[in-house]
């Protein structure tokens, strides 16, 4: 029998190369809302959402000043950001709306929606929020059947009133 990983296992956060610290806390911090838990030196910053250590890690060690990572190699396709909620998912969608930043898609994927975008380096970033497990799709012999369909963008924004 192979190894299977622990249920309660949790992907803790993730560390991105980015080529100006500053320009990307305008991204996650001042648009997205991240708070910055601590400076490490000139060239890396971590953030967080609800004051745990940190979620993000940002650095420049061996990106400052760099061009974004060629999108046709291999790496980081994107980093999900899990929101609790529907509403939460609107609230930060009209923060972009209100803010013109643009996304790179939106899907409904029946166990989720999601808003796709790019941080300033380029970096694939999904907003998301997940349905609840009653409501994922499954077919007639239990197997998980996500699909990738057209977020209803408008019924989305109305969550966030």
């Amino acid at each position: 029998m192979s190894y299977v990983v622990p249920s309660e296992t949790r992907i803790g956060h993730t560390h991105l190369k980015v080529s100006d610290i500053e320009r990307a806390l305008e991204f996650y911090r001042d648009l997205l809302g991240f708070q910055v838990m601590q400076y490490y030196g000139n060239d890396a910053v971590f953030v967080s959402a609800g004051g745990y250590h940190h979620h993000i890690g940002l650095n420049t060690w061996y990106s400052k000043n760099a061009p974004p990572a060629p999108v046709r190699s291999a790496g980081l396709f994107h980093v999900a950001i899990l929101y609790p909620t529907r509403k939460d998912l609107a609230v930060i969608f009209k923060r972009l709306l209100e803010a013109k930043y643009p996304l790179t898609g939106a899907s409904d994927h029946g166990v989720s929606e999601a808003l796709y975008l790019n941080d300033p380096d380029q970096n694939g970033i999904e907003l998301y929020w997940d349905r609840p497990r009653d409501q994922w799709p499954f077919d007639a012999q239990g197997n998980l059947q996500m699909v990738t369909e057209q977020l209803d963008l408008e019924a989305l924004l109305r969550e966030a009133d």
